[in-house]
Order: structure tokens, then C-alpha cells, then sequence
């Protein structure tokens, strides 16, 4: 039983990533999986993707670039305040401006830097880099 899939997926992305295949079968699909994947596509860490339906759930074909060094999901969910984005950046990032932390705010998903940009906190929810 699969406990935590954006985990399975942030990491199963980062193997196929460092054995330099081209695409991957994601499954289960939900809607936080497909927001990530939005962002990191708008990014440029992950190619277009393709949604499948079957009768149980469905799939997504994901088109990967090999644009990820490191990827994945923060637990736990620490909640941040526009004070704090610094500290977990350096934490989380190997760099000042490579990467992104994404992030759940009121607003909806977004990067620390459209975060920081809206002036709101929120949860901390993956990295890529």
C-alpha cells in the first residue's frame, strides 16, 4: 500500500532521471501530483505530459528532459512564514537561485519566489533542482 504518492513519484521521477529515460508511467494520479508536475513543467526541470483514464483512476505519461540533478518531496510539511523562506532555501537548495522549493499557500500551489513575490506562507511541499 502506497502511504505518500507525490513521495513515490518525486522519487521514482529521479531514478528514471539518473538512468537517463526519456518518459515514465505515473500511477495513482492525484491532483497535487498533477500541480507539481505543472510547475516543474512551466520550470523546465520536466517535459509535457500526457493524462490517461482508465475504469480504476488513470495514468499520466510524463516526458522527461533530464533537466533534474535532485528532486523531492519535504517532510514534514513544515509551515513557513515569508520571515523564514531564507533558512529553507539554504537548506534545501544546493544555491542563491538554483532550484525551486514548491509550496502550498491559500492561493494555491506555487514556487517560493512567486510566494515570496504574493507576500504569503504556506507549506512546504517539494524541491527540484
Amino acid at each position: 500500500m502506497n502511504h505518500d504518492a507525490l513521495a513515490s513519484t518525486m522519487s521514482a521521477v529521479l531514478n528514471y532521471e539518473k538512468s537517463s529515460k526519456k518518459e515514465i508511467v505515473v500511477n495513482p494520479v492525484s491532483k497535487i501530483i498533477k500541480h507539481v508536475l505543472n510547475i516543474l513543467n512551466e520550470n523546465g526541470y520536466v517535459g509535457k505530459y500526457d493524462e490517461m483514464t482508465e475504469a480504476k483512476g488513470g495514468f499520466i505519461k510524463l516526458y522527461l528532459l533530464g533537466n533534474i540533478n535532485k528532486c523531492g518531496v519535504i517532510k514534514p510539511r513544515f509551515a513557513v512564514t515569508l520571515q523564514e523562506f531564507t533558512k529553507f532555501e539554504k537548506r534545501y537548495l544546493p544555491a542563491e537561485g538554483v532550484g525551486i522549493i514548491i509550496i502550498s499557500t491559500p492561493k494555491g500551489l506555487m514556487t517560493l519566489s512567486e510566494a515570496r513575490e504574493k507576500k504569503t506562507g504556506g507549506r512546504l511541499i517539494a524541491y527540484c533542482y
